[in-house]
């Protein structure tokens, strides 16, 4: 199967024309996003967060690892600089009595959730982001990433000063060429595609086309069996 590589670009395009011209609020994205990423947290996880779209997604999988018992704590680099759905986010986590730490405790932790950086990342990561990327390498634990490894350009694949190693990475809705490229199939690991939702008109708006039947079978689906 021909499944295209999405550009951090077209990510952007594509986001403004699924929430513009096709009616589908980020919201509903990120929400199928957090829910996905949830789903391969298989033991008792720590959710790390940071203050973009990607802690947004974080925020979503939180929440439903907390329903299913399977959350060991979350915390946000920068919780009050929370926007828009990200922010709704956090507030409905609150409203179920789940605080947002300031600092990551992974001592009850059997899997680290990696939701620092995305895909909009061009320098290398920085003060409270860089030491939380640090404490998650040498924390021991699974580590799954949202979209890509933070710290990994999604683009190029090169690793921008530190980074996580994953052991898994949900990538969301279509991969992204820096997985396949450079540092990437050494720190992302074991590659999934999470259909979130995204209309496929919507990738076709921005030149790729995206075989039909991708998701029709299955949900999420390994990249290496698609290559």
């Amino acid at each position: 199967m021909n499944v295209p590589r999405l550009s951090s670009a077209q990510v952007r395009e594509v986001d403004r024309l699924t929430a513009e011209r096709f009616a589908i609020p980020v919201a509903w994205l990120m929400e199928a996003a957090g829910w996905q990423a949830a789903r391969h947290c298989r033991g008792r996880t720590a959710v790390l967060c940071g203050r973009g779209g990607n802690g947004g997604d974080g925020l979503a999988a939180a929440r439903h690892l907390h329903r299913w018992g399977r959350l060991a704590g979350v915390a946000c680099t920068d919780a009050e600089a929370l926007q828009g759905p990200a922010a709704d986010e956090a507030r409905a986590l609150r409203a179920l009595g789940v605080p947002i730490a300031a600092e990551p405790d992974l001592a009850g932790a059997q899997v680290v959730l990696d939701a620092l950086l995305g895909t909009g990342i061009s320098r290398p990561a920085e003060g409270r982001t860089a030491e939380w990327i640090e404490a998650i390498n040498a924390s021991g634990r699974r580590v799954v990433s949202v979209d890509v490894p933070s710290g990994l350009d999604a683009d190029t694949g090169a690793a921008l000063g530190a980074c996580v190693r994953a052991g898994v990475t949900v990538t969301l809705g279509l991969p992204k060429p820096g997985l396949l490229a450079g540092d990437g199939p050494a720190l992302a690991g074991e590659v999934w595609l999470a259909d979130i939702g995204v209309p496929f008109e919507a990738y076709a708006a921005v030149g790729l086309a995206v075989p039909p039947h991708l998701f029709a079978m299955h949900d999420r689906v390994q990249l290496s069996a698609l290559r």
